[in-house]
């Protein structure tokens, strides 16, 4: 049997991530894809300050270690 996501996507609009969850996509593998937008990939690694938003539904990643 396949793992399900049970988390509901998007529900929070900051989300505090970690290197261990990288690569980070939105919606988060935790949340369930069926209700939500396209899975999109950020490189939250890369950004000043170690923040991103995402560009479909506007959560804001931050990375903590």
């Amino acid at each position: 049997m396949s793992h399900t996501a049970t988390a509901p996507a998007n529900a929070e609009k900051r989300y505090t991530v970690h290197r261990a969850d990288l690569p980070l996509s939105c919606p988060l593998p935790s949340m369930a894809l069926w209700n939500s937008h396209p899975r999109v990939y950020l490189a939250i690694e890369d950004a000043p300050g170690g923040e991103v938003q995402c560009p479909y539904c506007g959560s804001h990643f931050v990375l903590a270690d």
